[in-house]
């Protein structure tokens, strides 16, 4: 039996044991600015690969969760490619490693693993983050001990497992663009798409936030005397909002704000948070520009403004190697006996990062879910052993595809 009937054999008999993995996470809150859960969940995911001989270094994060990389040797680890192979992705790529990439937080508050737990209803699995991406995770860790335990790896495997996706990676991004800087290759395990799509191209996105000072008064006994700090980022929302062109790809929403001291009072302060998606590198720098400009301008006479940037995705965009990438893909799905194609999609990742950096990337290859971020999440089971066989089969067609 070859190493690929080997491992897709054995991933075939893993669906109780990937159910029971991805039961434990999902049940662990770990939202993206809950350090300790972000980083339980991750010491699952340690003692996952731990069991199976994986080694996991710690990057710690000061902030956020920390990042892990786990590590298994391929039998080209030390630079036997084939020319041929060589020549086809360049001399310095020879030999890369190939990245397994996923993120460990969530968008739910803490919590929600109490009062939502992982439940199975007729096949569907639901539960917050059991899709984004959870689910990614578990395929991860089992596709890393699959060729742990066979081999045949045609080059290092690293599994990359980080914790502040969801916020835009303030912390992670410098440690995934290293990983890129080194990467052959990327698969970015978030969900598969409901129409059992991967994903080949993401907008851009940048999350800033806003806080306005106005004047406070009394809002019976000298009104005239305020400045409203509310009346001025309703305004400012109005402005901002009417930047969206939905024709190019460009929104801009103000999803949070708060502000105020009560009542009775003309509101002295207010702040907003502004979500940006573009698809062209060039429309964030004319979206950014009118932005700012709409912040440093007081419709109210007397308020001041200060913009800050939270976080920033890059926009995901298809390469001739990536396009290799996604045809080899869609074949190996296929000899595992799914159907899948490429499509786009408004939502941002950390797979903007690694294709910036020149690693051919193909995203959403993890096993299929949908409505993220939401209460009614879900993840089609089904899909958890022919994601992760497609994935290993893949890998191991990456000499064959001149990648």
């Amino acid at each position: 039996m070859t190493a690929e009937s080997q491992i897709a054999t054995w991933l075939a008999g893993q669906h109780d044991a990937m159910v029971a993995l991805l039961r434990e996470m999902v049940d662990i809150d770990s939202g993206s600015y809950n350090k300790p859960g972000i980083d339980a969940v991750g010491a699952v995911v340690r003692r996952f690969l731990g069991e199976h001989g994986i080694p996991v270094e710690v990057v710690r994060q000061q902030k956020h969760g920390d990042c892990l990389r786990a590590t298994v040797a391929g039998h080209d680890a030390v630079g036997t490619t084939s020319n041929a192979g060589s020549e086809a992705r360049g001399a310095s790529n020879a030999g890369a490693n190939i990245v397994l990439m996923g993120h460990r937080d969530t968008v739910f508050p803490d919590g929600e693993a109490t009062r939502r737990p992982f439940t199975i209803r007729d096949g569907i699995a639901y539960g917050p983050g059991v899709a984004d991406m959870k689910a990614g995770l578990v395929m991860n860790c089992f596709v890393l001990a699959a060729f742990a335990r066979f081999g045949a790896a045609p080059a290092p495997l690293v599994g990359l497992f980080t914790g502040d996706e969801e916020i835009g990676s303030p912390e992670g991004r410098a440690v995934i663009e290293a990983e890129a800087r080194r990467a052959r290759v990327v698969f970015n395990s978030e969900p598969g798409r409901v129409s059992g799509n991967v994903v080949t191209g993401r907008k851009g996105g940048v999350f800033m936030g806003f806080r306005i000072t106005g004047k406070a008064a009394h809002s019976g006994g000298n009104f005239q005397d305020g400045i409203s700090a509310i009346e001025e980022l309703a305004r400012k929302i109005q402005a901002l909002h009417a930047l969206t062109d939905l024709a190019r790809g460009i929104t801009v929403n103000v999803g949070l704000v708060s502000g105020g001291q009560s009542v009775n009072t003309v509101a002295p302060w207010a702040e907003g948070q502004i979500d940006l998606r573009y698809v062209q590198p060039e429309d964030k720098d004319e979206a950014m520009a009118a932005i700012a400009a709409i912040i440093g301008r007081a419709y109210v006479p007397g308020t001041s403004a200060e913009l800050s940037i939270k976080g920033e995705f890059l926009p995901l965009t298809q390469t001739p190697a990536a396009k290799q990438l996604f045809d080899l893909y869609v074949e190996a799905a296929a000899e595992i006996g799914f159907q899948t194609d490429g499509e786009f999609t408004g939502g941002c990742a950390d797979s903007g990062f690694t294709a910036a950096m020149g690693a051919p990337t193909l995203c959403a290859v993890g096993p299929v879910g949908g409505k993220a971020h939401s209460p009614d999440e879900f993840l089609r089971l089904d899909s958890l052993v022919p994601r992760a066989q497609a994935c290993a089969r893949a890998i191991l067609g990456l000499e064959r595809a001149r990648l």
